[in-house]
């Protein structure tokens, strides 16, 4: 069974994604996101994470575990310095996207992963054909696979909404970015 290092945005996301991953990878979750805004949303996203893969390993006997990378936010700021009134979904969102797939696959080559991934397109506001993209440059670079996906196929949004309720996690509103408008990027 091939290890896959699955960067995890967050226990919603997460969720959508496990199940159709579970019973082809041994999977490990790695919890880096620089673009949260506050350090208390970032915690509270972490917990939930936690929470949310205590209750899953032990409803499905797995032992998926998460890696986690420290609250660095001025890593994100520093990098989209000067695109802070662009609006969601642009150039800023494509350099938010490729830091964490990049750290992602970077760290998986040298953790000795045999892939990667994001749960990142699962969330109907996340175009999967960029982060795809993403993915099989960083996948070049390194010299590791990616696997392309798009998680939100097979229902897998609505199962992230199911699983929420179910599991009692926390389901913020906003992807973390405290640039341009909040909204619902779940």
């Amino acid at each position: 069974m091939k290890k896959i290092l699955l960067h995890s945005c967050c226990a919603p996301c997460t969720s959508g994604v496990l199940w159709q991953l579970e019973h082809d990878y041994d999977i490990t979750l790695l919890f880096y996101n620089p673009n949260i805004d506050t350090l208390a949303e970032y915690e509270k996203r972490l917990n939930a994470l936690y929470d949310f893969i205590a209750k899953y390993n032990a409803e499905k006997g797995l032992n998926i575990g998460i890696i986690v990378i420290p609250y660095r936010h001025e890593e994100f700021m520093s990098r989209v310095q000067g695109m802070e009134d662009i609006p969601e979904g642009g150039s800023r969102c494509k350099t938010c996207i490729g830091i964490r797939l990049d750290y992602t696959g970077e760290y998986a080559k040298s953790h000795g992963y045999d892939i990667f991934a994001s749960t990142l397109s699962v969330s109907p506001h996340k175009n999967h054909v960029l982060i795809n993209e993403l993915g099989n440059e960083v996948s070049s670079k390194y010299g590791i696979e990616y696997l392309e996906n798009n998680f939100k196929k097979n229902n897998g949004y609505l199962i992230s909404i199911q699983n929420s309720k179910k599991y009692n996690i926390y389901r913020q509103n906003y992807c973390g970015c405290n640039l341009g408008n909040k909204k619902d990027s779940m």
